[in-house]
């Protein structure tokens, strides 16, 4: 298949430290030219966090793959000046730190902007660039637990802990963060004219929890504006998933080999497939339900039944049974044994510790049409200082040699 590459010509000049760094792999992925422009000392996120892979952590393997180091002294004039030659005809700048880095620097939107008009600049940071929280120094956890995804977790000697839980923060700020580059080098496409925009990593992690926050705020308003659903008899259940404790119609039930499946059959034409189906008409008869939304809340007996029910076939085969019997029935995976799901192997195939350093994801972003750009591993601390001065912007050897003297390239 041919190589599909949505971002070929696209070059983003970054920098950036830790986490935030994920901003650009996305567009990596799609073909854009992605330049770390890191310090002498390079990115300690090299070292932070575990599994250290070969002396690398993982975190920084799939935080900085696909994208070439160069190595600036931006403390030293003839290191600024670098850098704003790579700015003059690249099409956006990602400032993957404490907001503000770069304009103490007098590398800022304001002063790259009179170089290249097109220029799209966007900074990512912990709590963004405005509140009382932006100059505080912060960590990935810290987004999530302000945004209130976390719960502690007590121990048994009554020592509260930070509980296992899906880094929201670190991840969705960096998704949201390629979302405003791509925008503005489309604004500038259509009118020469770039953006200045910012993504702090905390209000990310928020919007990726709108619908609970946003039922807490709803039900601040009286029953009489905001009520449930029409199966509950418009009582109010708690907030988004929390309401599904009660469930019954759409709950997790243990198959019989020890593994779980989510039931799903809350519209009344699932239940009453799955109930033909496993030869049990009269749960239909007796339980029939509402044309949708209807999870059984609190059924108890009904509970009961069907714990019986999913006991009788393993897992898979009540996935095959769904599948068949048009009744919604998913795995219940673990972030361990994901990899042996066969819907995972069929579209997440493993890019290979031999490409990339360690085994990791491919991007969920896939083309019909061919195949994306492959990606390369995670470049070490200014791997490729000639390469890029020279094929970027012409720079002689002797030049090259001239700044790496004066220490400009670490």
């Amino acid at each position: 298949m041919p190589t599909i590459s949505p971002l070929d010509g696209v070059r983003i000049i970054e920098v950036s430290m830790l986490g935030p760094a994920a901003l650009t792999v996305a567009l990596a992925e799609l073909g854009a030219d992605v330049i770390k422009v890191e310090a002498p000392g390079g990115d300690y996120g090299r070292e932070m966090t575990w599994p250290i892979v070969e002396g690398v952590s993982l975190l920084f393997l799939h935080a900085n793959r696909g994208k070439r180091s160069l190595v600036l002294n931006l403390k030293a004039e003839e290191g600024k000046a670098v850098f704003r030659e790579l700015v003059r005809d690249a099409d956006a700048v990602v400032e993957a730190m404490r907001p503000g880095a770069l304009a103490r620097m007098g590398l800022g939107y304001e002063n790259l902007k009179e170089l290249n008009p097109a220029i799209t600049f966007v900074s990512i940071s912990g709590y963004g660039m405005t509140g009382p929280y932006k100059d505080m120094p912060s960590h990935g956890i810290a987004y999530d637990t302000w945004s209130g995804v976390v719960v502690p977790e007590q121990r048994d000697d009554g020592h509260w802990v930070i509980p296992e839980h899906v880094s929201i923060g670190i991840n969705a700020g960096p998704l949201y963060g390629a979302l405003a580059v791509t925008a503005g080098i489309i604004q500038a496409k259509n009118t020469g004219v770039g953006a200045f925009l910012e993504v702090a990593q905390s209000d990310a992690a928020a919007a990726f929890d709108w619908y609970r926050i946003e039922s807490h705020r709803a039900y601040e308003r009286p029953q009489s504006e905001v009520t449930g659903n029409k199966a509950d008899n418009y009582e109010r259940r708690p907030v988004a998933t929390a309401g599904m404790r009660s469930g019954v119609r759409y709950q997790i039930y243990e198959a019989g080999d020890g593994r779980f499946v989510l039931f799903m059959a809350s519209e009344q034409a699932f239940w009453k497939s799955f109930c033909e189906a496993v030869g049990r008409p009269d749960l239909f008869e007796r339980w029939p339900g509402s044309r949708v939304a209807d999870h059984a809340r609190d059924n108890v007996e009904l509970q009961d039944q069907l714990r019986d029910i999913f006991r009788s076939k393993t897992s898979a085969e009540w996935i095959a049974f769904g599948n068949e019997f048009n009744t919604p029935i998913a795995p219940v995976n673990t972030s361990q044994d994901i990899a042996a799901d066969p819907q995972f192997q069929a579209r997440m195939n493993w890019i290979s510790r031999d490409q990339l350093g360690a085994d990791q994801l491919p991007s969920p972003i896939k083309s019909p049409q061919g195949e994306l750009p492959e990606i390369r591993k995670a470049p070490t601390v200014g791997q490729h200082n000639d390469e890029v001065l020279h094929d970027v912007l012409g720079f002689d050897a002797d030049r090259i040699a001239a700044l790496r003297e004066k220490g400009v390239l670490g």
